[in-house]
């Protein structure tokens, strides 16, 4: 099949609208219409990957960390990142990185981990804001349905479990058609009344393009009205995070034994224990200390992530358990994840769980 109809899939369930300022998530390497036959996951691209990809006769490389997260300015191969890139454009494989984005949708990165420690009743732990937007736009009485079908399909009007959500107010739009102009309505060089509806629809980031498209293909008016706005409303669905409740509560130092043996950890750094019962657990795949004041002000018992420094720890203040098991323990599940989801709906194509270990940290034991 051809590279995007893979890629197309990959962002409708992790939209790149939805990734970090940061983040580099995304097509890094290769042509949206280049043929692939098999794809490689792995958690990093490294150019172990890269050669297992080669051997694999892999035409693609489906990591959760991008290889490029900024700048590359020569390609001399002086680095791993320039080797990795260089080699996958020798052998024709492309580079594909689905990270924050991933992270920040339910059914993704942290659910994972969640899943896998077993907890229920599963939450975004941070909701992300600005994710809502809203559009207005005015248009003639008698096209009004027609319109508000139009955006409907792109995307807009969707709230929670609703679809098809609008505001509507009937009032009167005025304009003045130049010479040159080819107005649905009026004529040129007079100012022309239109009874007009004015609707408005909210939708997420990811579908503007997409609905402002559909808007425009739809709409009578030779010149479109519309306006777009952001909003504060946080989406549920999507955010950093996860918060859940393990179905017992358990002794501190059990859990963190059960914790050690799910992820497979060498060692967990902790804080001091503070001999109550865990039952409330919030975590973060990766880098996430930055969550500690959401997992504070949900109450939680113990928060788990990764790239704490010694410092931070300190935050805990005796108020929670803060629980460093590593960056690649906290998100290893993340490829096992991607297999699942990309062999559910392409079941005839040829997919791959990389064989390497790309965790760069290694543990004296």
């Amino acid at each position: 099949m051809k590279l995007n109809e893979l890629t197309s899939f990959l962002e409708s369930i992790a939209p790149l609208a939805f990734q970090e300022e940061y983040d580099n998530s995304g097509l890094i390497v290769g042509r949206a219409d280049q043929e692939i036959k098999s794809a490689l996951i792995s958690l990093d691209c490294t150019e172990a990957v890269v050669d297992e990809a080669i051997s694999k006769g892999c035409q693609l490389i489906i990591s959760h960390h991008p290889i490029v997260f900024k700048g590359l300015k020569k390609f001399n191969g002086k680095n791993y990142v320039e080797r990795v890139v260089m080699k996958a454009i020798k052998h024709d494989i492309a580079l594909y990185a689905i990270h924050t984005n991933y992270d920040n949708v339910f059914e993704g990165v942290n659910k994972a981990l969640a899943e896998q420690i077993g907890l229920t009743q599963l939450q975004i732990l941070s909701p992300k804001p600005a994710i809502f937007k809203k559009l207005i736009t005015y248009c003639p009485i008698e096209q009004a349905e027609t319109v508000r079908q139009a955006i409907f399909r792109a995307g807009a009007g969707e709230v929670g479990n609703y679809t098809e959500c609008s505001f509507n107010t009937q009032g009167t739009g005025t304009f003045k058609a130049a010479a040159g102009a080819n107005p649905f309505v009026g004529k040129i060089g007079e100012r022309h009344k239109e009874n007009e509806v004015r609707i408005e629809a909210v939708y997420t980031v990811d579908r503007e393009a997409a609905l402002v498209q559909q808007l425009i293909e739809t709409h009578p008016y030779e010149e479109v009205p519309y306006e777009l706005f952001s909003l504060d409303n946080p989406n549920r669905e999507i955010g950093s995070g996860m918060l859940g409740e393990l179905p017992e509560a358990q002794n501190e130092l059990d859990f963190l034994q059960m914790l050690k043996k799910q992820l497979g950890c060498a060692v967990i750094r902790h804080t001091e224990l503070r001999a109550k019962k865990i039952k409330r657990v919030a975590l973060c795949g990766g880098s996430g200390s930055f969550l500690l004041p959401q997992a504070l002000r949900v109450g939680a018992d113990i928060f788990i992530t990764a790239d704490y420094k010694y410092h931070e720890f300190f935050d805990a203040d005796g108020q929670i358990i803060i629980a460093d098991v590593g960056h690649y323990e906290s998100e290893q599940f993340t490829q096992k994840l991607l297999f699942e989801t990309i062999s559910k709906k392409f079941p005839n194509f040829a997919l791959h769980l990389t064989e390497q270990n790309t965790n760069p940290v290694k543990y004296l034991t």
